[in-house]
């Protein structure tokens, strides 16, 4: 693995006004609210690996994977990919470019696909919009090698999507990604909405296309068994803030924040060890009137005064890294 980093990210936020009608403050004084539904998150990812981010629902997981691809435009920090800046203002000259080597696979194959066309002209349109290849013949030629490369039949592309089961419908949704020839795949819960044995089999195939074609995934999901069989490393999101990041291998022999070593408790023990485990306590906060200091500390075991004061700094910790006081205090 070419441990260069393709894809980083720099304290980047993001902020969503979900303030009553302007009308509606000025009568009862009320003042604006700010949503920070991402809040000053770091990390990179390296060409050819898969980093997972895992995280309860509402953590800003999917808000920070729209901020990547650019359907969000970030609040403040940067974004970089392959050492050029793609957001704001002064990165529009080269965006688009940049922006052509990266897609994005949606969580519902449901709804992320036009009922109204046909399968080859769904996985045909970012070979157009891109102008990848411009006769007839050569596109329908390049649906069709794209459709078996992900285990479906070239004769498929005259279907219609309602003709095809949900993890067919991913399939179609993978081909289409590939189809605009990207090296960078932000995968947005890609298995959530499938049942557990189809779910494997687009882990098999995503994980055969990542050998075949050199693939960077940055990949989504709040199930942990799922990223066990994918991540190389894993960052573990928590009220809009990054809280842990490690390698996969690592994160799950020895999880350091507490919300991490909660998250994995709540996995259910096949091997019956009967070890003690502590399952994730309380409610998430309302994102719009969050905790002072450390998010977590409402609900976490080892809070203690300066949790509830400071909120802690990605400190590293070996090859990782961690968010929380009691780790850097040697407590837990």
């Amino acid at each position: 693995m070419n441990s260069a980093a393709l894809l980083r990210v720099a304290d980047v936020g993001r902020d969503f006004d979900v303030s009553r009608p302007w009308l509606n403050r000025v009568i009862e004084g009320a003042p604006r609210q700010l949503l920070h539904a991402v809040d000053g998150v770091s990390f990179e990812v390296r060409r050819g690996e898969t980093l997972a981010l895992v995280g309860e629902s509402g953590c800003g997981k999917s808000t920070l994977a729209r901020l990547i691809v650019g359907l969000y435009a970030p609040s403040r920090g940067v974004i970089e990919f392959d050492g050029k800046v793609i957001s704001g203002h002064a990165a529009h000259a080269h965006t688009a470019a940049l922006r052509r080597r990266m897609q994005m696979i949606f969580q519902d194959p449901y709804a992320s696909l036009n009922p109204r066309w046909r399968v080859r002209d769904i996985v045909a349109e970012p070979i157009r919009a891109l102008g990848l290849l411009s006769g007839r013949p050569q596109i329908a030629a390049r649906v069709a090698e794209l459709l078996k490369q992900v285990g479906l039949s070239p004769e498929d592309g005259d279907k219609f999507p309602h003709e095809f089961s949900g993890g067919q419908r991913q399939r179609i949704s993978i081909a289409r990604a590939l189809s605009g020839q990207p090296e960078f795949l932000v995968c947005d819960e890609p298995t959530s909405a499938l049942d557990v044995s189809v779910q494997a089999q687009i882990l098999n195939l995503m994980s055969d296309l990542q050998t075949q074609l050199g693939l960077t995934y940055l990949f989504i999901s709040h199930n942990l068994a799922v990223v066990s069989h994918v991540a190389d490393r894993i960052g573990v999101m928590y009220l809009g803030r990054l809280v842990e990041l490690a390698d996969a291998r690592d994160l799950f022999r020895r999880p350091r924040h507490p919300y991490t070593r909660m998250l994995l408790d709540a996995v259910p023990d096949l091997e019956m060890s009967g070890r003690r485990r502590t399952p994730v306590a309380g409610e998430v906060p309302n994102p719009l009137a969050p905790p002072g200091g450390c998010a977590f500390h409402p609900r976490c075991p080892h809070a203690s005064e300066r949790c509830a004061r400071e909120r802690p700094a990605l400190a590293r910790l070996g090859a990782g890294a961690a968010a929380c006081h009691a780790v850097e205090e040697g407590r837990i």
